[in-house]
């Protein structure tokens, strides 16, 4: 590990360690607070130690412009401390301001637009990660790299032959995006993804037709996010078996790359196994996409090719309904293994019937239905839902009225437990990519704030992007290349290899984990499960990265700065 990487995270796990008691308990004056800005005309909290009773609000010239109380201090099982929240939403102008506390002070943004940086970073962080691409001094700054993985000579696997291909085959699936902190790229893992990303430029189209990233492929007949999002989707239409229109699960080494740069991991990769899981979640993005490229001249072409293989992969499913993705015995690298499919039956029906109108796709979606959840790679279900109340011309339908109903529900749920937490988010346990939920239910509000205009909505949004970018209970800014108090040390290989003390930026790290505590045996990890989070690279369990984990971050960063400022 570099040295100086090592110096800071000594330095920062010190420093946190020093405000800690055994118990938990903070002991020193401590402010928590979004470490990159709030917006000016928007509610902005921050929380301190129960300590202290009164902050005070400085100006850049040194004047005070606000003496705020300090609430009664609540106790949080999740992190082990108690915390006070104070009100700093009188500041209305623009500005840098400084917070004085017991002696203790800390800097805090007032911004028009807080999260637009953000937005970008996160929309760039994929950027990064491409497969088969040279990243170039002029995109990439420090993070220039050479190409890897072209993908052009790929290998059947013995899992994925048949009389058609049999083992052995070379095939091509060139483009896409490494998966996360590994060189691999994962179908199931994609869809969710790039779905996101879609949602996000469709729910806030004059933001993102706006927003430039800097890459090296943009033009001016797309937005930035979706030439971005092309570079991926292009890959996964690549997987389909176009014999019998099945999906392979994902293309992959044998087992995991060390941790070199892209153009030194040269081991052979292959397509393993088609699987239903796999198929039918690329029968959704592909259906999905259609509309969208057709919007676009030059794309009505791809669009017209996606409906068709969606349709196509969507009757295989059919034939081949349970076809669960096993691991073969030879291969160690991510599984994406999912046994309930119910969901993804239920998001492809849906995704079908909004691109071709075929009312049998319609009534395979009512049959598969059911109340939504928190989205993730293994539970799809409410990226139907949002697409189906997204469609105008079903808006009188009864059962669409249920599905907005229920989608109300589960989201009035999530802003009641964030009202009344401690720390003002709705999460309620840690476990794999803790961050990304957060960000999930977060575009969830923020798409009920679109559905009702209710304020609440994203008010608790706004909530969870300030835990994110540091008003959390590690203090950490979890965004790569954001904040005073950095993550520096993410499982991530080329930030690892490229002899950059900076990770590569833009990316958001998993988060606080419970369920894996044995991936850095010498690291002192806290049992409280909001702090149980560790700054070191070998940490794959909190600080690893992952394309699905970066999407909500685009839509909740953009997202908020689009309803913000209309």
């Amino acid at each position: 590990m570099n040295t100086l990487k090592s110096f800071f995270l000594f330095s920062m796990i010190t420093l946190w360690c020093a405000a800690c008691d055994s118990q938990g308990e903070l002991s020193e004056p401590v402010i928590l607070y979004n470490q990159v800005g709030y917006m000016v005309d928007a509610p902005k909290m921050v929380l301190v130690s129960p300590d202290v009773t009164e902050v005070i609000v400085r100006n850049a010239s040194g004047r005070e412009v606000l003496r705020a109380s300090a609430d009664a201090p609540v106790y949080w099982p999740l992190s082990g401390d108690s915390v006070r929240k104070v009100n700093l939403s009188a500041i209305d102008v623009p500005g840098q301001y400084r917070l004085v506390m017991n002696g203790a002070e800390r800097e805090i943004n007032v911004l028009e637009q807080p999260f637009t940086d953000v937005a970008k970073a996160a929309v760039k962080a994929f950027y990064y990660n491409r497969s088969g691409m040279a990243v170039d001094s002029v995109f990439g700054g420090p993070w220039a790299r050479l190409a890897g993985h072209p993908d052009t000579i790929v290998y059947v696997h013995a899992s994925a032959a048949d009389e058609n291909r049999p083992t052995g085959t070379v095939i091509s699936s060139p483009m896409g995006w490494y998966d996360a902190g590994d060189y691999n790229k994962y179908i199931v893992n994609s869809g969710i993804s790039t779905y996101t990303l879609l949602r996000a430029l469709q729910d806030f189209p004059d933001y993102f037709d706006q927003l430039r990233i800097g890459l090296p492929d943009a033009d001016s007949a797309h937005p930035d996010l979706l030439t971005e999002t092309l570079y991926n989707l292009k890959w996964v239409l690549t997987m389909q078996d176009p014999n019998d229109g099945g999906v392979y699960h994902k293309l992959t080494t044998l087992k995991f790359e060390d941790f070199v740069m892209p153009h030194q991991a040269v081991n052979k990769r292959f397509v393993v196994s088609k699987s239903t899981s796999a198929t039918l979640d690329f029968a959704a993005l592909a259906a999905h996409s259609a509309g969208i490229l057709c919007r676009y001249n030059d794309l009505v072409e791809m669009g017209e090719e996606a409906l068709l293989k969606a349709i196509k992969a969507y009757d295989w499913a059919l034939k081949n309904p349970d076809l669960l993705y096993f691991q073969p015995g030879d291969v160690s690298t991510g599984a994406y293994d999912d046994d309930v499919l119910t969901d993804e039956w239920f998001w492809a029906s849906a995704e079908l019937f909004l691109a071709t109108g075929d009312q049998k796709y319609l009534e395979a979606a009512k049959s598969y239905y059911q109340r939504p959840s928190i989205p993730g790679w293994s539970q799809v279900d409410a990226l139907g839902v949002l697409s189906l109340l997204d469609d105008v011309s079903l808006k009188d339908d009864v059962w669409i009225h249920q599905l907005k109903s229920d989608f109300l529900s589960l989201v009035d749920e999530l802003v009641e437990v964030s009202k009344t937490s401690p720390y003002g988010i709705s999460l309620s346990s840690f476990e794999w990519g803790s961050n990304s939920r957060v960000a999930n239910e977060a575009m969830l509000k923020l798409f009920a704030c679109k559905l009702t205009g209710s304020d609440d909505y994203w008010h608790s949004a706004l909530s969870d992007i300030d835990y994110l970018l540091g008003r959390n209970a590690t203090g950490y800014c979890f965004v790569t290349g954001f904040g005073d108090k950095k993550v520096m040390n993410i499982h991530h290989r080329p930030s690892i290899a490229d002899g950059v003390v900076e990770p590569v930026p833009g990316f958001l790290a998993g988060g606080p984990n419970t369920v894996v505590f044995a991936d850095c045996p010498n690291a002192e990890r806290s049992l409280f499960p909001a702090k149980s989070y560790v700054d070191l690279a070998c940490s794959y369990s909190t600080n690893e990265i992952a394309i699905n984990w970066n999407a909500p971050l685009v839509y909740l960063a953009g997202g908020l700065d689009a309803l913000l400022i209309k």
